[in-house]
């Protein structure tokens, strides 16, 4: 701005805007390249023209997931970006145009109306962009997916995983169970059904059944046979519809099994002693030379080529009593070699030295649970050509300890303050008509398997663990009554392995009941 003199008086004008007429209304207006005011332009020129104000998206009521055309359908919650994403996408012509923002109108969840407020911004003349705010209106339209359709109609599996163990109780599927659950590798599953001796996992596609069977391979020692069925055929496309078998049966050997190897096997895992214990069951099997501490290691593949069975299991242990200890030196990680004298904890008038790795644990007056050798006929060819060569030198002990007891440590109808989820699933019609002798069995592996999780810090962290409300308020300290204390013999185990209430998870489902109950009762 420059600054005039007149007549010695400097003189500086103030500055004014400059104003037009709207060439369509008339109305005054500071200048634009279009030389029309807002509301004429709108009126005008309409930017939302080519975008579509309604529109629908189809929505899968049994599965809740709705179609991302062509054929994708994806899992997205209410006025979830997955949701804001699907929608925008739905919409024709908005790449013409710049889109400036873009949420959701609140509605009714079961309205089936998904109401989207969009702001965009385009250029209608030389350098005039024009902004404009519009709500485009989704219906939602029911339509079953693919897999819902075939669970609908009775077609629910193109492939089947069967798990099989010949093994007279449940410990290996209560684990394999609790392993499933932990890692989710169930989520894909139709169906689940429970038979006597094992579990059949159903799918919809044949790359989730391949993927189950690879986590089974990463866990448990197992092998795999594989089947298909012709279903259909089309002569004139040449194309054909199977269905897929996938049958996995699992080592026939657990954790705490007295076993019994044939002498070339001994000597090939590490030159062990042919009568071992199972120590450890992961994607292969370790065995633990209570004599010497060694641990070998067995592949799956190693045992199918000479397959053989467990001498005794956790159903045969005998309780034994501690009466002394003497540690012999040797050790290795946990375990220690020491001489234990001990006797049955029913029959103390007959003691036995055993050579046990638990001697670091044990200590006398302790129980110790083991297998009882003194009078036993097995049917095995292995125990055969042991008992033979070893008899006469009276090298097979009379006792093998396996591992200690707490036998005072919980008492009768005290609840736990944690508990396991389980597995939805289906029991087949011969299973559910079991007898009362077979349930019974089941109530007993599913509490040993229980205390097995108690007692083993390592099998804890292999699996998930919950907070029970129910058990906490009754673990709570009770008021103490000297004159009870006195009348109880049975003191608490002083060195028993309790878990740790930072050990366990909150049940999330559990706690969304209880608040859907809540809100049920508050408003009745």
């Amino acid at each position: 701005m420059t600054t005039m003199m007149h007549d010695g008086v400097e003189y500086d004008p103030a500055r004014t805007e400059q104003r037009i007429l709207c060439a369509s209304c008339g109305t005054v207006i500071a200048p634009n390249p279009a030389n029309m005011c807002v509301n004429c332009i709108r009126s005008d020129v309409d930017i939302t023209e080519g975008i579509p104000k309604q529109a629908t998206i189809h929505f899968c009521r049994g599965c809740e997931r709705y179609l991302q055309p062509p054929n994708i359908w994806v899992k997205a919650e209410l006025e979830s970006r997955e949701l804001l994403a699907l929608c925008l996408k739905k919409l024709r012509g908005l790449n013409k145009v710049r889109l400036v923002d873009a949420g959701f109108i609140w509605t009714e969840p079961h309205s089936k109306r998904v109401k989207v407020k969009l702001t965009i911004q385009k250029e209608v003349f030389a350098a005039t962009i024009l902004q404009q705010v519009f709500v485009v209106e989704y219906i939602v339209a029911n339509q079953h997916c693919e897999e819902c359709q075939r669970v609908d109609a009775q077609l629910t599996w193109k492939a089947v995983v069967q798990v099989r163990q010949k093994v007279a109780h449940k410990r290996t599927f209560l684990w394999l169970e609790q392993l499933i659950l932990k890692h989710n590798a169930h989520r894909d599953t139709t169906n689940i059904k429970e038979y006597r001796d094992g579990l059949d996992f159903y799918y919809v596609h044949r790359a989730h059944a391949a993927k189950m069977v690879e986590f089974l391979q990463a866990v448990i020692p197992m092998r795999l046979k594989t089947s298909e069925q012709l279903i259909s055929q089309d002569i004139h496309s040449g194309t054909k519809n199977y269905k897929f078998t996938y049958s996995v049966e699992l080592v026939p050997i657990c954790r705490d099994d007295l076993v019994c190897l044939s002498p070339k096997l001994a000597r090939q895992l590490s030159n062990t002693n042919p009568l071992v214990i199972c120590n450890r069951v992961s994607n292969t099997i370790n065995f633990l030379d209570p004599n010497t501490l060694k641990i070998a290691e067995m592949r799956p593949d190693v045992y199918w080529q000479a397959p053989f069975s467990a001498l005794c299991e956790a159903k045969d242990l005998v309780e034994f009593y501690v009466i002394d200890v003497q540690l012999e030196g040797p050790h290795a990680g946990r375990h220690a070699l020491a001489m234990v004298e001990v006797c049955r904890s029913n029959d103390m008038s007959k003691t036995f030295i055993a050579r046990s790795h638990l001697g670091r644990i044990l200590n006398p007056g302790d129980h110790v649970l083991g297998y009882d050798l003194t009078h036993t006929n097995f049917n095995s060819d292995n125990w055969e050509a042991l008992n033979n060569a070893a008899r006469l030198r009276g090298t097979i002990p009379d006792v093998v300890l396996v591992k200690k007891s707490y036998p005072n440590a919980r008492k009768k109808g005290k609840a736990r303050g944690w508990k396991l989820k389980t597995m939805a699933k289906e029991e087949e019609l011969e299973y559910v008509n079991r007898g009362k002798s077979e349930k019974s069995r089941q109530e007993v592996d599913y509490e040993l398997f229980l205390r097995d999780i108690e007692e083993d810090e390592e099998l804890r962290g292999m699996i998930n663990l919950y907070k029970d409300p129910k058990g906490l308020a009754t673990r709570q300290p009770p008021v103490v009554d000297q004159n009870a204390m006195e009348e109880d013999e049975e003191e608490p185990e002083v060195d028993f392995p309790e878990i740790n209430v930072d050990e366990l998870l909150e049940d999330m489902e559990a706690m969304h009941l209880n608040d859907d109950e809540e809100d049920g009762e508050a408003m009745q």
